[in-house]
């Protein structure tokens, strides 16, 4: 008899990365609606965890479903700018030896997974690199919903953007989701910085939008 499949678990930090998305961009308005949806036990639950605290990635998915529904029509690429913000703030300050590297191939090439230090079990693996484009592709971690996907996909561009790649580019090419065997994200970049720039300067493109 096989032993079972460990259930996919999630750090705290996505759930107060996700909840500081929508209180920064949208508001304290729109955060409270989001809250009142969410059954009052996962809601207290959600709201008291700590960023390096486990706990199962159901949970957390009920969030962003919640999310999607008060987000989707205000702001279509909610989940894309929400998985930017998580990696410029939550990400920088928990881990910014991981993404803050000399470049975006020393970022993907490393022995540390930026994965496997928010979910669980599963990786992101490089399975394409070439001069300033790799592929990866995610496995062992059953995602259930399209919405990880567009939040790697913003998540993925801002940690190119971290770890000094110029105009990044993050292209989800194939998901699980839509019957593809797995999903795959590819990424490309301009070449290594100029010196004395510093491409990780500015905005994770997270304007406030409008209405």
């Amino acid at each position: 008899m096989s032993a079972p499949s460990k259930l996919p678990v999630t750090k705290g930090a996505t759930v107060v990365a996700t909840l500081a998305y929508v209180r920064v961009v949208h508001g304290e308005a729109a955060l409270a609606q989001l809250l009142s949806a969410l059954e009052p036990g996962l809601r207290d639950r959600l709201t008291s965890t700590d960023a390096t605290a486990e706990l199962p990635y159901i949970e957390l998915l009920a969030l962003w479903r919640a999310a999607d529904a008060v987000l989707r029509e205000r702001d279509p690429q909610w989940m894309e700018r929400s998985g930017a913000h998580s990696i410029e703030s939550t990400g920088v300050q928990l881990y910014s030896g991981i993404l803050r590297k000399r470049s975006p191939h020393e970022f993907l090439t490393q022995s540390v997974s930026l994965f496997r230090l928010f979910y669980s079990p599963g990786d992101m693996d490089v399975v394409e690199e070439e001069g300033t484009r790799a592929v990866l592709r995610l496995s062992g971690f059953d995602s259930r919903d399209a919405l990880f996907c567009r939040r790697q996909t913003g998540g993925l561009r801002q940690a190119l953007l971290q770890a000094g790649g110029e105009m990044p580019r993050v292209k989800h090419v194939r998901c699980a989701h839509v019957g593809d065997a797995f999903c795959e994200w590819e990424l490309a970049w301009r070449g290594e910085p100029k010196e004395g720039t510093d491409p990780r300067a500015g905005s994770a493109g997270l304007p406030r939008p409008q209405g």
